[in-house]
Order: structure tokens, then C-alpha cells, then sequence
């Protein structure tokens, strides 16, 4: 998965000032650019922030690690780091001043449901099209899994200053909607089976196969599919029908353009595009011998619409793992049509549902594949969400039924909401709050964790935009939520003492604002009681 160089981000962002400074400090002790990577330490007494550069050019310009950390901290001047340290071989250690952290703090009581915007994307068009399973049944937990996982991307994308389109494209033509019109006829090529078949079987009268599978498509698409989806909270910009790509003459137009291009051949009776000059192991069938038209030509015009009618800047597809081989093929047509890098496809691995440790296999819809509406007849949409997302997208996903349904802190979803409850319970208890001044008397250990924690969100959007990992924002609710509960345990907030009473009440306020735009990010609710 390619990442994205994200530059000129406006907001007071320590990292990017340090890995500036560094690289500066690098740049005059020893004349080299150096691309310096700024990393949080696993440790919480190591600082705040962790450079490593110091090892690396160690290597290439013969000189102890030691020496080279402390030549460049030398040259490191900031009011925004408290302390510089080196430990172990050769790393920098940053601690940021506290007084930067309680004026970040204080910042977000004025931006509420805006803190965490970032204006990364300025504004570039991008489209995020996920799901798109084929309207020939109910969704499964397999496909159902690139709803979350692309509806919460689209929104940080969104967060991060993009303008965002979620769309699903819909396979409505050719063998598919064949093979489900012999089923819903029951003759001897039917495939697909079913409750959903037989009902299907029962509203639509004629003989013709393909109208009939046009006809049962249109029914699954609009009553089962739609349905689910709406119950999964997404919504989605556009729905594009495959067909219409066949209307309008786009895929014979694209396969011309290719022509013009010479990039297309013809082999044994097929038509073949010639992907292998775009790093594609094989080349690739466009139209068949019998004259059928492949997957792959229909989405190459699909993408030339996304890219040349809708103009968009980037295309982030989210795939099932049982696609991996279409992958290189899409790419290549992308590159020949002169959208070179500006397709990205991601690529979610299985779902099993597991029951007091074991899979569950049978659906009650399908007879095999569990579906989306099985799901969310035992869970709410909040739960299924949480735990969808909570795995990398290259994870198999084992989704534990039991630990879904536990009511307790064991569940993380539980445990994320019931710290929002909590904090809503204290802030009804304190009445009316007056926004404190400054955070100045906020100095206990607890109290300082809870700001830097809430401080990395925007480190969340940042480093999601650029490589995709999803399950890196349900993993912050869980430490913010966590972070909140210690600091409530050992510091005291409804208290006599009014002035540290409303700083830790304005604490507490941009605790629950951060809680809660990270749980409108995965469009899961943020109770005020449980």
C-alpha cells in the first residue's frame, strides 16, 4: 500500500515542527538533507516524541551515534520542546512544553465538533468507492465489510479537507445477471439458492432469463442491499450502474482509445490489452472469443469516467481479498488512460463470525455465507462498526459474537461509550461551566497525560490520510477513553477549590468534544446516559 507525502499542513503540529528543526540541525552540522521520521515512543518516560536519525547517519558518515545526537541537539532551539534528551545508542528524545499543550487544549473549547479539521487535502476532489458487491443476494459479512471500513475513510479523508464522493458501483449486466435470472427460474443453470430466491421467484412472471435477472437485480439491490446499508448508517454520493456504461457506447469508446494508443491486440479469436508494459505480469482479455466483454473493460471505462468526467484528483477502491488478481489489471489501464498513481486499491481480507469459539456458517437467508441483516438482527450497527474497523484492513477478521453482545468493559465499544456517558454525567452535574482562562493549575501527572492524549488526534487524521490503517482510530478511542477513566480515578473534579475546579470541568469538556468527534468519525453514537 503506497503511502502519501502530505505537506504544508497548517496547525500547530510539534512533529512536523521537530522533524524541521532536526532535519535543519542536520543540514548545518553536517551539510547532508536527511528525510527524518519523527516517532512517538513506546514509553511513556522517553518523551513525547523520538528521532532515530542519528544511528542511520552514523552509518554513512563513520561517526559514533552519540556524538551525532549530541551535535544535533546543539543546534535544536524551541519554545515548544521543554527538554531534549539522548538515551541508548544515539536517540532524541523531545518532551513537549506543557505550556504549548494546555494553549492546544484551551483551543479546542472554542472549535468543538471542528477541532481535528485539517486543511491537508485544500480542497482536491476524491472519490472512495467501497462495497459494490453484485446485486445477485443479500450482502454478506464478507463483502458487508468494506462498508465501515470505507465509509470511516471517506469521513477522515473528509476531516482531513478533502472534498469526498462514496460511491458504489453496481456489476448489473452480463453473466451474473444471467446466471440469477436461471436461478429465480430454477432451470438447470441456476447457481444462487435461498430463501431470498424463492420470494424473489414468486414476484416476477416471465421467460425471458436475462429480464428476469435484470428484474430480480433491481429487487435485491433496492429492497435488500440499499436496506442494509441504510441500517449500517452509510450513505453513499452515487450509485453507478454498470449498465450504463453499456448504454452510452463508454466501454467500445474505451477499448477505441486503447487502439489509438496501440496497446490492444488481437489473439486467438480475443481481444487482448497489452498491460504487461505497465508492470502487469500478463496481459489481458478486453472481449473474449464469443464477443463478450470482460470485468476489466467495463471498470477501465468506469475509472476513465471517474477520472475525465468527474475529475477526481485520486480513487481509493476498497476490494474484498478475492480480487487480488484483478488488481494489476485496473492499474495498468489506469496508467493507460494517463492517470498514472492516482488509483489505490485496498484489499480487506476475511470475516468469520465466531460463537462460544467456533465459527458460525449458516445463514438464515443464504443457507451458507453469513449475511449483514443475520449481523445486525443480534447487534446494533454501533457494535458491528466498531468491531469491523478495529482489525488492518490486510487482517482476518474474527468478529466474537459473545464479546459483542457483553454489556461490560471487557466490549470496546462499551467500554469507548460509557466514557463519553461518564463524562456527560459529570459536566449535567457541574451546571453551567465557565470556560477557564488558562490550564495552569492542570500540573498532576494524570491531568497532563489526558492533554497530550487528546493532542494526538489530529496526529490520527494526519497519519490516516496517508496509509489508510483504520483501525488506528477506534485503537485512540479505546487509549483516550482509558487515559480519561485514570485521570478521573486520581484527580478529583468536583471540588471545592473554584479555579482548579473549572480548569479540570474545561478539561474534561475538550475530553468529551475529542471522544466525540472520534466516534462521529466511525459513525458510532455518543451517549449522554447508558
Amino acid at each position: 500500500m503506497k503511502a502519501h507525502l502530505i505537506s504544508n499542513v497548517k496547525f500547530m503540529d510539534t512533529r512536523k515542527e521537530i522533524k524541521e528543526l532536526v532535519e535543519e540541525a542536520i543540514k548545518k552540522a553536517y551539510g547532508i538533507d536527511f528525510d527524518v521520521q519523527v516517532l512517538r515512543p513506546k514509553e511513556r518516560n522517553h518523551g513525547d516524541f523520538s528521532v532515530s536519525c542519528a544511528l542511520e547517519i552514523g552509518k554513512t558518515i563513520n561517526s559514533k551515534p552519540l556524538d551525532i545526537a549530541e551535535q544535533i541537539k546543539e543546534n535544536l532551539k524551541s519554545d515548544s520542546i521543554e527538554k531534549v534528551e539522548i538515551a541508548g545508542p544515539g536517540f532524541i528524545n523531545f518532551f513537549v512544553s506543557s505550556k504549548v499543550i494546555k494553549k492546544e487544549v484551551k483551543n479546542i473549547l472554542k472549535e468543538k465538533d471542528k477541532f481535528g479539521d485539517l486543511e491537508i487535502g485544500k480542497g482536491q476532489k476524491i472519490q472512495i468507492e467501497f462495497i459494490s458487491a453484485n446485486p445477485t443476494g443479500p450482502l454478506t459479512v464478507g463483502n458487508g465489510r468494506g462498508g465501515p471500513f470505507g465509509d470511516v475513510l471517506s469521513n477522515v479523508f473528509q476531516k482531513a479537507g478533502y472534498r469526498v464522493e462514496k460511491a458504489y458501483y453496481v456489476n448489473d449486466f452480463g453473466k451474473q445477471i444471467l446466471t440469477l435470472g436461471h436461478s429465480i427460474l430454477k432451470d438447470e443453470e441456476s447457481k444462487y439458492t435461498g430463501e431470498y430466491i424463492d420470494e424473489i421467484g414468486k414476484r416476477i412472471k416471465g421467460e425471458d432469463v436475462y429480464s428476469v435477472g435484470k428484474k430480480g437485480a433491481e429487487i435485491i439491490l433496492n429492497e435488500m442491499i440499499k436496506k442494509t446499508i441504510e441500517k449500517l448508517g452509510i450513505k453513499y454520493d452515487e450509485w453507478f450502474l454498470e449498465s450504463e456504461l453499456h448504454k452510452k457506447g463508454e466501454i467500445d469508446k474505451t477499448i477505441e482509445l486503447l487502439k489509438k494508443k496501440e496497446l490492444i491486440y488481437e489473439s486467438e479469436g480475443a481481444l487482448w490489452f497489452k498491460s504487461t508494459q505497465f508492470k502487469d505480469e500478463r496481459d489481458r482479455v478486453l472481449i473474449k472469443s464469443n464477443g463478450e466483454k470482460t470485468y476489466l473493460a467495463g471498470d477501465i471505462a468506469y475509472h476513465k469516467y471517474k477520472f475525465e468526467k468527474k475529475k477526481f484528483n485520486r480513487v481509493i477502491n476498497v476490494w474484498g481479498a478475492d480480487h487480488y488478481g484483478d488488481v494489476a489489471g485496473l492499474k495498468a489501464g489506469v496508467e493507460a488512460l494517463g492517470h498514472k498513481d492516482k488509483l489505490e486499491i485496498i484489499l480487506l481480507q476475511f470475516v468469520t463470525v465466531m460463537k462460544d469459539g467456533s465459527p458460525v456458517k449458516m445463514s438464515k437467508r443464504l443457507g451458507t455465507a453469513i449475511t449483514m441483516d443475520d449481523l445486525l438482527e443480534e447487534l446494533n450497527s454501533d457494535v458491528i462498526r466498531f468491531f469491523f474497523l478495529n482489525k488492518a484492513a490486510n487482517t482476518h477478521l474474527a468478529f466474537d459474537l459473545n464479546l459483542a453482545k457483553e454489556q461490560s468493559d471487557k466490549n470496546p465499544v462499551f467500554y469507548v461509550q460509557y466514557a463519553h456517558a461518564r463524562i456527560s454525567s459529570i459536566l449535567n452535574k457541574a451546571g453551567d461551566i465557565k470556560i477557564p482562562k488558562d490550564f495552569s493549575l492542570l500540573n498532576d501527572k494524570r491531568e497532563i497525560e489526558l492533554m497530550k492524549q487528546i493532542l494526538r488526534f489530529k496526529e490520527i487524521i494526519e497519519d490516516t490520510v496517508k496509509d489508510y490503517q483504520i483501525q488506528r482510530i477506534p485503537q485512540y478511542a479505546i487509549d483516550l477513553a482509558t487515559t480519561f477513566h485514570g485521570f478521573y480515578q486520581d484527580c478529583q473534579v468536583l471540588i471545592e477549590d473554584n479555579d482548579l475546579k473549572n480548569q479540570r470541568l474545561g478539561l474534561v469538556l475538550a475530553t468529551k468534544i475529542t471522544l466525540k468527534n472520534v466516534l462521529n468519525l466511525m459513525g458510532i453514537s455518543a451517549p449522554d446516559k447508558m
